[in-house]
């Protein structure tokens, strides 16, 4: 855990990372909420989106008043270009396309992608395995075994997950044995981030007035993809959808 604690220690500081880094996450918008200020200080950095931030069925694209699938994801890339420009962010962005609430179906040729397009970095940054969205859990797993592959470390930002029933926004499920690392936003870090989500104009409605504060790291924790996540509690199985976390451990599971 040592190399992963001390980069995720390095993030926390505020100072510039000169190591080459991927920063991988499951939506546009995600490296905004999550690692925003962070992506500005990386200056060697591969962002990479595995979905195109649309789900098969249309049904956002719908309520959101785009005429198909496809140009609500269009609309979203076309976001998260002005997002990037608003973080001062220079990374060299990659998208594999996978649809929204896919990408645990997809996680062989995401793996064997995220194989290559991570060669050579001093650590891979993503979300924690915490049930808030069935992506955000298979950007987890993805990474993991990527890293293990390649022998780096995995940093994970804290995101969204479910406790006693109600949301909790860029908290971690503490763990003892991986403490956190975080640092306050500075006033211009934060104007950053306010005008970059401002960009991500579609997704107003769910992250609504919440904005980060404060950057949250930590050494991502050896988890147990087969099992409930750490908190135990699912937010996505309140949600309706047809992948349930049950179902996603089980298309994990040979990967886990």
């Amino acid at each position: 855990m040592s190399g992963a604690d001390a980069f995720a220690r390095l993030l926390a500081s505020g100072v510039p990372v000169r190591e080459p880094v991927a920063v991988v996450v499951a939506h546009a918008d995600d490296e905004t909420l999550w690692a925003g200020a962070a992506l500005g200080r990386m200056t060697e950095c591969r962002l990479i989106h595995l979905t195109d931030s649309s789900p098969r069925d249309g049904g956002d694209a719908r309520r959101l008043g785009f005429a198909t699938r496809e140009d609500y994801a269009a609309a979203r890339a076309a976001e998260l270009d002005a997002a990037l420009v608003e973080l001062g962010a220079t990374a060299a962005r990659l998208g594999y396309g996978v649809a929204d609430q896919e990408a645990v179906e997809h996680l062989d040729g995401l793996i064997e992608r995220l194989t290559v397009d991570c060669a050579g970095v001093a650590a891979i940054v993503t979300h924690p395995y915490e049930g808030g969205h069935p992506d955000h859990d298979a950007a987890a797993l993805a990474a993991r075994v990527v890293a293990d592959r390649l022998g780096v470390p995995v940093v994970e930002f804290a995101c969204y997950r479910l406790h006693a029933g109600e949301r909790v926004w860029a908290r971690f499920e503490p763990d003892p044995a991986y403490p956190e690392h975080s640092r306050p936003l500075l006033p211009d870090e934060r104007a950053r981030i306010d005008r970059a989500l401002a960009a991500h104009r579609s997704q107003a409605g769910v992250f609504g007035d919440w904005r980060p504060e404060v950057e949250r790291w930590r050494a991502a924790p050896r988890y147990d993809f087969t099992r409930p996540p750490p908190g135990r509690e699912c937010l996505y199985d309140g949600f309706g959808w047809a992948l349930t976390s049950a179902r996603w451990r089980e298309r994990a599971a040979s990967w886990a």
